[in-house]
């Protein structure tokens, strides 16, 4: 189960690997399964959407059951579908990397990190990072 204390350790750990690399400031939202949040940190110097995007990663991920990677190489092979999945979501899928779903036993979609601030890849490693160190198994897509 993706309980808050989880998500706090995906957190901070997503955190620690974005100092120690030298990422640009992260803001990072956990959500369950059904997309509520659970719990979002926003680094020092994080700009004022960031919390915005890193939802819209993870909703994106878990509304259509892949990590947001998945969904940004659709939207390259067909704009139209993505555009039309985005506007039945209200608007708040981002189709970039940096959403990752986690999963638990048997594959089950648990629920989904979303992180911005660096680039798309360095979100999603981020990302990746502070599910497996949860004791999740990440995918991005």
């Amino acid at each position: 189960m993706l309980t808050l204390d989880k998500a706090r350790i995906i957190i901070a750990e997503a955190m620690k690997m974005g100092a120690a690399k030298g990422f640009k400031p992260l803001t990072i939202a956990v959500l369950d399964a059904g997309g509520a949040l659970i719990a979002l940190e926003r680094a020092d110097g994080s700009s004022r959407m960031r919390p915005d995007i890193a939802m819209g990663k993870a909703n994106g991920a878990i509304a259509m059951g892949m990590g947001s990677r998945a969904i940004w190489q659709r939207a390259e092979q067909q704009p139209y579908f993505i555009q039309s999945m985005n506007a039945l979501a209200k608007g708040v899928l981002v189709p970039v990397p940096g959403g990752v779903l986690v999963r638990g036993e048997g594959n089950v979609i648990l629920g989904a990190v979303g992180i911005t601030g660096d680039t798309s890849d360095n979100d999603e490693a981020a990302a990746t990072a502070g599910i497996e160190a949860a004791g999740f198994t990440a995918d991005g897509g």
